[in-house]
């Protein structure tokens, strides 16, 4: 009866498997922040690279294909 009871205490104050899904929230929280970082990041790059091709089409310097991403 006495090894039943201290199993039962051992059971009860495990905590292993409260910290294993602590730990994949938070992996979680970091993925999406990188994920959404990176798209971010992404989304900017696009926009200055678009900008470049405008001004390099209203300059005489060259030109680009804005939908191809060729330039002259």
């Amino acid at each position: 009866m006495n090894k039943l009871m201290t199993m039962t205490r051992q059971f009860r104050d495990d905590e292993n498997g409260a910290a294993m899904v602590e730990y994949s929230i938070l992996i979680g929280i970091i993925a999406v922040a990188a994920i959404m970082t990176v798209i971010a990041i992404g989304g900017w790059v696009n926009a200055r690279f678009t900008g470049l091709c405008a001004a390099m089409e209203a300059s005489s310097v060259g030109g680009c294909n804005a939908t191809s991403g060729v330039g002259s």
